[in-house]
């Protein structure tokens, strides 16, 4: 059950926030600016790459490598060549995790590690491996740690994960907010130098104004009543999140929404893309999550029962009103089953400020709902 007179009391908000979730939201733009301050300084601006790499690799473990592979690729456009190195081993610790090298990899190609961790054996493995293939290597991760040393031996560039001092308490969730960005940035500021993607300095620098914005608009002070990420907690307390996303970034925002209610509210939530969303969930809007739903006798007494979980669209949008948009259908198909929706869409912007947006204003909802539900 969520606790929603926790919502509008920062005091106790702060007193539930033992994984520094909530800092790390608000500190997002921090993190950025943070990040790509050690970028420049690990020697980005310096480099002079021959051409676009053939295949861009990325391994890490957990969520936040997947989000990474997942936003780059989305940035990079239509023909992406981000894939990202999906690990084995018997459990997800750091001892236990393998990473390989697919057989064609060689010296036309780029790998990329990011972890909040760095002591992974197979990660460094991994580095020794593709200098031994001629692959160019980078990383970030934590300052000091043996994948640092392994990166320097590939002959590779190593840039230090901007960590805070709360970061150290406890192992790193890898839907926290301050781990995505910390590994994010470096990457974004290497793949701007090679023509991949578009994120030069000031860019970056708008991202993170965007993340402040957001913060002030988001943060804990803030009422829910103007609250837009305290309202979405509060909306799903006890729904099934739809998430459904519009538009290039949306996608990649809308899988980690629905990671991060997983990781950090063990809350479930299902995720599409319109228009196929329409199609793949209309007959979960009209089965027994619908709102309208109730099999049971009607008067059978409910007093000491929890209320039945109902589907509830959370509607996710990179993109203007305006122009071709299957969002009047999404909301039909929901009303049209006593559906619920939410919705969120960015202030204008370039893409990489509205994707901000759009995992900012969900990373602190995520954040609301694990805080005031006790998870």
């Amino acid at each position: 059950m969520l606790d929603e007179s926790l919502l509008d009391t920062p005091e106790g908000l702060a007193a539930a926030d033992r994984r520094g979730l909530l800092r790390g939201a608000a500190e997002a733009g921090a993190r950025v600016r943070t990040a790509a301050r050690h970028a420049i300084e690990a020697g980005v601006q310096e480099l002079k790459p021959d051409g676009r790499p053939r295949a861009v690799l990325i391994a890490g473990p957990g969520v936040a490598a997947t989000h990474a592979a997942d936003l780059l690729g989305s940035l990079a456009g239509p023909g992406s060549p981000v894939t990202r190195l999906a690990p084995t081993g018997v459990a997800p610790a750091a001892g236990a995790l393998r990473w390989e090298l697919p057989g064609w990899a060689g010296s036309v190609d780029l790998l990329l590690i990011a972890t909040p961790d760095g002591t992974e054996p197979s990660l460094s493995l991994l580095a020794d491996q593709a200098y031994r293939r001629g692959c160019s290597v980078a990383a970030v991760a934590p300052a000091g740690t043996p994948l640092a040393e392994a990166v320097a031996g590939a002959h590779g560039l190593f840039m230090p994960m901007a960590t805070a001092p709360y970061d150290h308490g406890e192992p790193l969730a890898g839907s926290s907010p301050g781990v995505l960005w910390a590994l994010l940035t470096p990457l974004l500021a290497l793949l701007d130098r090679i023509g991949l993607v578009t994120a030069p300095p000031e860019d970056l620098e708008k991202v993170a104004d965007r993340l402040d914005r957001i913060a002030e608009r988001c943060g804990p002070a803030i009422v829910t009543y103007s609250n837009p990420a305290k309202t979405l907690a509060a909306e799903l307390a006890d729904a099934l999140p739809v998430v459904w996303t519009e538009g290039d970034s949306a996608g990649p925002a809308g899988r980690r929404f629905a990671a991060a209610l997983a990781e950090l509210a063990g809350r479930p939530a299902l995720v599409a893309e319109l228009p196929e969303a329409l199609a793949a969930h209309t007959a979960l809007l009209a089965g027994p999550l619908a709102a309208s739903a109730d099999p049971d006798d009607f008067f059978r007494d409910r007093v000491d029962e929890p209320p039945a979980l109902h589907a509830r669209v959370v509607l996710l949008r990179d993109r203007p009103i305006g122009g071709l948009t299957a969002a009047p259908a999404a909301r039909d198909l929901a009303l049209s089953h006593d559906t619920p929706i939410s919705e969120l869409e960015p202030e204008a912007g370039d893409e990489l400020e509205t994707l901000a947006e759009l995992i900012a204003v969900t990373d602190f909802a995520a954040v609301y709902l694990a805080l005031a539900s006790g998870a």
